[in-house]
């Protein structure tokens, strides 16, 4: 597959109107951490048997470090320090269950110290506070005005005839008041179809927090999976260890209407 469009700017805009000129060859990548692994998202297709459903994803807000990254790129790492995770995104139609295709997918997640990129001043701020997160009823997130130029762990990704994508990242890190988690929004035929978050089973968080450069926190976790003010069980993905890392898989059903 080529890389031309590997970290190309381009509006999400310009993306959902014109991806046809722009060619999906060129979107599942592996940037500057390219492998030679023959498919190293072989795994994904038993990980998506595993986490089939036809049931609508549960949505949640886009949480207040959310801006429009316009970048198509499937490795999403940078300089970020972590455990590897291949990370396969299966969308498909709430109602019909059909796949939905050439739907953008953007993701974003903290690094393994708990910062955002485009927001290390204000993430860092929640750290130092020692306090955890609120997530109170009717609060309205706007998109974020980026406060640094940082872009890690943020890229977008068109989906394939088979409603797939594909993205190279690190296992999320975790700040006071939240679990591990990856933010994903969903754009479908202009329109923002789906903002939800997908979590891990706490097994698998516990095997790789333990590792460094996790473990840089002055407190203990305080927030899992069972007590997570947005966790449900339909944002739990599917995980197998691949190597030196992991491969998570799973399965979001969005309204394109």
């Amino acid at each position: 597959m080529g890389h031309d469009h590997e970290g190309r700017r381009v509006s999400r805009r310009r993306l959902i109107t014109g991806v046809g000129s722009l060619g999906l060859g060129g979107l599942f990548t592996a940037g500057a951490h390219a492998t030679s692994d023959p498919d190293p998202y072989a795994g994904a297709d038993a990980l998506f048997a595993k986490a089939r459903t036809c049931r609508l994803t549960p949505s949640t807000k886009q949480g207040p470090y959310y801006f429009e990254t316009e970048t198509l790129r499937s490795d999403i790492r940078e300089d970020r320090q972590g455990v590897r995770l291949r990370l396969a995104i299966k969308l498909q139609d709430g109602e019909t269950c059909n796949p939905l295709d050439d739907a953008v997918v953007e993701i974003w997640h903290c690094d393994a110290g708990g910062l955002y990129s485009g927001a290390e001043t204000e993430s860092r701020e929640v750290l130092s506070k020692g306090g955890k997160v609120q997530v109170r009823p009717g609060t309205t997130f706007t998109d974020l005005k980026p406060s640094d130029r940082s872009r890690y762990l943020r890229g977008a990704q068109v989906t394939d005839s088979d409603g797939i994508v594909r993205f190279t990242t690190v296992w999320p890190g975790w700040y006071p008041g939240r679990t591990v988690h990856i933010h994903v929004m969903v754009v479908v035929g202009g329109t923002r179809a789906l903002c939800t978050e997908l979590m891990f089973d706490e097994a698998f968080n516990r095997e790789v927090l333990a590792r460094p450069p996790y473990r840089g926190h002055q407190t203990p976790r305080d927030t899992f999976n069972g007590n997570d003010p947005i966790y449900k069980d339909g944002m739990l993905a599917h995980v197998t260890r691949d190597g030196d890392g992991y491969l998570a898989a799973i399965v979001m059903s969005a309204d394109p209407g």
